[in-house]
């Protein structure tokens, strides 16, 4: 098995570079400054209201935990069909009172993240919300389309570094929020490429610890970890797992950004860490 542990801003989508004009800057010129500062904080809109609207957000913004399943333990397994989530006195103190009432959110949370936008939205939001992908799709040569394609890929049983089928997982660890960054794969179509509960918030904890965390979850002789990212925090934490890293850069001349990627440099920095024993 190999696991993908990806980054989620300035790597599979962009948003920040795009609300700061940086990513149009770097293209000198070639692209409209204005149209990325549009975009960004028409993305910003988009996350910020359906997290508020549809994922309790504006209730739990200041619980933040690493995962979904992180207050697990906690949820008695009421029936919710009839629960009154606006009145049922839940406040950020962490008590096993409240913390039962969060894991109650976190569990209509994973629910609804795997039911999809479609199940939720009014058709004039989906319209709107494709109508914006495609344009920042277009904007930025394929970045959000070819990284999806690339999940895609990950996927798939694919040929390992000793050329037999192995199995791979996408996992996210991103410094940002729990439930935005939720919220992000879904708007960004990536939901069905990662799975609710392998989205880690490393926000209060720091990625090495997320990092403990997965090697782990998914324990054996023949797992493989890969890291992909763009900042130095996730860098500093694939070197001291000792897993292969890959720096994803925005700028057009990037060594590694979508499109362009492949899963052949993927595999040139598996063999590295990986290598083959002297008996295979």
């Amino acid at each position: 098995m190999i696991v993908y542990i990806w980054d989620l801003d300035e790597t599979l989508i962009l948003v920040k570079s795009l609300m700061d004009g940086s990513y149009a800057e770097a293209f000198n010129g070639v692209k409209d400054v204005e149209k990325s500062f549009r975009y960004g904080k028409m993305w910003e809109r988009y996350i910020l209201d359906v997290s508020d609207r549809y994922f309790f957000y504006e209730q739990i913004e200041n619980c933040n935990h690493p995962s979904l399943d992180a207050l697990k333990q906690y949820d008695d397994g009421l029936d919710l069909s009839g629960y009154d989530f606006n009145g049922d006195g839940f406040s950020p103190l962490d008590d096993d009172l409240n913390k039962r009432k969060l894991a109650y959110r976190h569990r209509v949370v994973a629910q609804k993240y795997k039911q999809g936008l479609h199940a939720i939205m009014d058709q004039e939001t989906i319209d709107g919300w494709n109508d914006l992908y495609e344009i920042t799709d277009r904007y930025t040569d394929g970045w959000l389309s070819s990284a999806r394609t690339f999940l895609q890929n990950c996927s798939s049983s694919v040929p390992s570094v000793n050329n037999t089928e192995s199995e791979h997982v996408n996992v996210l660890v991103t410094s940002g929020s729990l439930i935005p960054s939720l919220v992000k794969c879904l708007l960004y179509k990536l939901d069905g490429l990662i799975a609710c509960e392998n989205v880690y918030s490393s926000r209060d904890v720091g990625k090495q610890k997320c990092f403990s965390w997965i090697a782990e979850h998914f324990v054996g002789e023949n797992v493989q970890f890969c890291v992909i990212g763009d900042g130095w925090e996730e860098c500093e934490a694939a070197e001291a797992m000792r897993w292969p890293f890959i720096q994803i850069d925005p700028k057009p001349d990037g060594f590694h950004r979508f499109p362009g990627l492949t899963l052949q440099m993927v595999g040139n920095y598996l063999s590295v860490v990986y290598e083959p024993s002297d008996d295979e």
